[in-house]
């Protein structure tokens, strides 16, 4: 407490000068170093607009400008969040003039003559209650400032969830997707056997696919979006020609009646849906019962990434593919690791129980593909084969399109 008493500034106003010296004698003893002492309340007041004292002894009963007329005067100079603590000094001990100082904003009183003792202990109690309320107002300051601070994170992420809103709304009304089709090649005998549709997008910002997609499901059309890809691509179908099949994206969200009634517009004996899976699969119940239809329909069922991510052997045997996709990570470099080499070895075998065709893909190099024909594996796609492009691109006669490449 003696720090409070040395850090504070007590103001001393009374029209005894006695009265005045006796007081700042009293508190500087106490160890109050900074006491100002004032006669007439005018220079006093013209003080307190310049800085506030942490306590404030005041007469009553002064000529001119009484304690009650200075109390008033504060009220104009002491700012609504600061804490000025007012100790009445008074002979009067009538409890209506006390009643009318509470009122007009004493906080405690002194009555004269002074005892020693009384004046520090009240005026030692005012500066803890002042302490305090300066520590409660900061606390409250910190408190309203990370509430301000929540408040306009919130209002940021608002607004950037309605800026995606807006753009996924924009891509779906004007039709700012396009789809590219990435050639999948026998490795027997070079022929196109299907191609897979990709989406891309004309729109701002420049970013990969998956993040379009990404933040579609960030604001919940991610469904929409995936839907409106699909059918880009398979209305283009027909102009694959020769039987190559089309092998189209989606996640197991979007597996439902929607997609269904989509798939049934087109040939489903055509149609290869991939099942793009990079999360764990919640209900594998509800994900095998949503494909029966489009199976029923000839449409085959793609495991997307498999040796990658949470497309592992449980999620193979809950699926049942049709066709199972060996990821760009265990087909990278297969002619110079064994390891990788052993697992897609082992996935041959496993394809073969299951009735599964097996895709590469990923390929970029013609000693991959070496290794990927003498594994068995039928079918690859990736750099060294061909890259995506638009329908158009592809070339009329498919029989010997790819042979070159083969070697």
């Amino acid at each position: 407490m003696s720090d409070l008493l040395g850090s504070s500034r007590v103001m001393v106003i009374d029209d005894s000068p006695a009265n005045v010296r006796l007081l700042r004698r009293l508190l500087g003893d106490a160890g109050v170093t900074a006491v100002e002492g004032f006669t007439d309340p005018q220079p006093a007041l013209s003080r307190c607009k310049e800085s506030l004292p942490d306590v404030l002894l005041l007469d009553l009963h002064m000529p001119g400008l009484d304690g009650f007329a200075v109390m008033d005067a504060l009220r104009s100079i002491v700012p609504d969040d600061a804490f000025l603590p007012v100790l009445v000094l008074t002979a009067d001990e009538d409890a209506v003039v006390k009643q009318r100082a509470l009122s007009a904003g004493a906080k405690d009183f002194l009555t004269k003559p002074f005892d020693a003792i009384e004046v520090v202990l009240r005026v030692r109690n005012l500066l803890e209650t002042k302490d305090l309320y300066s520590r409660l107002e900061r606390h409250n300051a910190r408190l309203q400032a990370e509430l301000d601070a929540q408040q306009a994170a919130k209002r940021r992420l608002a607004e950037a969830f309605r800026e995606s809103e807006r753009r996924i709304e924009k891509v779906l009304a004007e039709d700012l997707v396009s789809m590219v089709f990435q050639p999948i090649v026998s490795l027997v005998d070079g022929r196109l056997v299907g191609v897979e549709a990709l989406a891309r997008f004309d729109a701002e910002p420049r970013r990969p696919p998956n993040e379009w997609f990404a933040e579609a499901n960030a604001v919940g059309r991610g469904v929409d979006l995936e839907l409106h890809a699909v059918r880009t691509a398979l209305c283009q179908l027909d102009d694959l020609g020769f039987g190559a099949y089309m092998s189209v994206n989606a996640s197991p969200a979007t597996i439902g009646p929607g997609l269904a009634t989509l798939l049934a517009q087109f040939p489903g004996n055509r149609i290869v849906l991939e099942l793009t899976e990079h999360t764990i699969v919640g209900d594998y119940g509800a994900l095998v019962e949503g494909l029966v239809r489009s199976r029923r329909e000839g449409v085959r069922i793609a495991a997307d990434d498999t040796g990658a991510g949470y497309s592992g052997l449980q999620h193979l045997l809950r699926l049942r593919p049709n066709v199972v996709k060996l990821d760009t990570g265990l087909t990278r470099n297969i002619d110079e690791d064994p390891v990788r080499r052993a697992l897609a070895s082992a996935l041959v075998a496993f394809a073969a129980e299951i009735g599964a065709a097996l895709v590469a893909e990923g390929v970029e190099s013609v000693g991959e593909l070496r290794s990927l024909r003498a594994l068995g594996i039928p079918a690859a796609q990736g750099y060294r084969l061909a890259r995506p492009g638009p329908m158009s691109a592809l070339r009329s006669e498919y029989s010997d399109m790819f042979g070159d490449v083969l070697g």
